[in-house]
C-alpha cells in the first residue's frame, strides 16, 4: 500500500467517517441534554404521575442494552411508519433515516443518564435561594433559567462530560444499522485492503483523538462556568464529583 494511497484514498474514508461520528456525537449530546432536563424535572415533581414517568425512563434506559435500544428505534419507528403510511394507501416498505434512528436511539440513553446528573445538581442547589426568589416575587420560570438552571448545568458539567465521552464511542453501534461513521467506514477500508490492524489500529487512534479534543473542550466550559462560582456552590459541586 503506497503512502499515496494511504493518505488520498482510505484515509479520506476514515476521515469523512470521524465527521459523521462528530455529527452523531453533536446530536445525540443536544437531544440528550434536553431530555435529562425534562426527566429530571418530571422525577422532582410534586406531581405523581410525572415522577412515576420519569422514573420509567430511567428504568428502561437502565435495563436495555444501547444496542438493543438501536434496533427498536430503527426497525420500530420503520413498522409505525408503515403503518401511518397505510392510511393514507401507501404500502411499501419505509425506513428511517440511519443517522435519524441513531441520534434518537443514543439521544434517548445520554437522557436516560443524564436525568440523574441534573437530578443531582438540583437536589445540590440550596433550597432558600428558590424561596428567597419567590419572595421577591419572581415567577417560577425566572426562577429556574435565572437561578436554578445556571448553577445546576454548572455542578452537572462534570458529569455530563464523561457521559459525552461515552456517547462519542458508543456511536460505533450505529453501524450495525448502515450508518457509514467511523467505525463502519473502517470496515469497509479493512475489507478492501485485507489489513486489519492497520487500519484499526489507525481508527483507535482517531478515537483516542477525538477523545482529547473533547476533554479538552470540555475542561475549559468547566473553567468558563466556575469563574463566576459562589463558595457554597463550589463546595457541592465537588461533592456532587465525588
Amino acid at each position: 500500500m503506497s503512502i499515496e494511497a494511504f493518505f488520498d484514498g482510505f484515509m479520506a474514508q476514515l476521515l469523512a467517517g470521524t465527521m459523521m461520528t462528530v455529527r452523531v456525537t453533536l446530536a445525540a449530546t443536544f437531544l440528550g441534554i434536553a431530555l435529562g432536563l425534562l426527566g429530571a424535572t418530571a422525577r422532582l415533581s410534586s406531581f405523581l404521575p410525572f415522577r412515576a414517568i420519569g422514573g420509567a425512563y430511567v428504568g428502561v434506559i437502565r435495563g436495555i442494552p444501547e444496542l438493543l435500544i438501536v434496533f427498536l428505534i430503527y426497525f420500530g419507528s420503520s413498522r409505525l411508519l408503515m403503518a401511518i403510511a397505510s392510511w393514507f394507501g401507501y404500502h411499501d416498505y419505509i425506513e428511517l433515516n440511519p443517522f435519524i434512528a441513531g441520534v434518537i436511539a443514543l439521544g434517548l440513553t445520554f437522557g436516560g443518564y443524564a436525568t440523574e446528573v441534573f437530578r443531582g445538581a438540583f437536589l445540590a442547589i440550596h433550597k432558600g435561594q428558590t424561596e428567597a426568589a419567590q419572595a421577591l416575587g419572581l415567577s417560577r420560570f425566572r426562577v429556574f433559567f435565572g437561578i436554578v438552571l445556571p448553577q445546576a448545568w454548572r455542578i452537572a458539567l462534570p458529569g455530563l462530560g464523561n457521559l459525552i465521552l461515552i456517547l462519542m464511542k458508543d456511536t460505533a453501534l450505529i453501524s450495525v444499522i448502515g450508518l457509514e461513521e467511523l467505525t463502519r467506514k473502517t470496515s469497509m477500508v479493512v475489507n478492501a485492503t485485507r489489513e486489519p490492524f492497520t487500519w484499526y489500529l489507525t481508527a483507535a487512534v482517531m478515537y483516542l483523538g477525538l477523545t482529547v479534543i473533547t476533554t479538552t473542550l470540555l475542561r475549559y466550559m468547566e473553567e468558563q462556568s466556575r469563574k463566576h462560582e459562589h463558595p457554597t456552590d463550589a463546595a457541592s459541586s465537588h461533592l456532587v464529583k465525588e
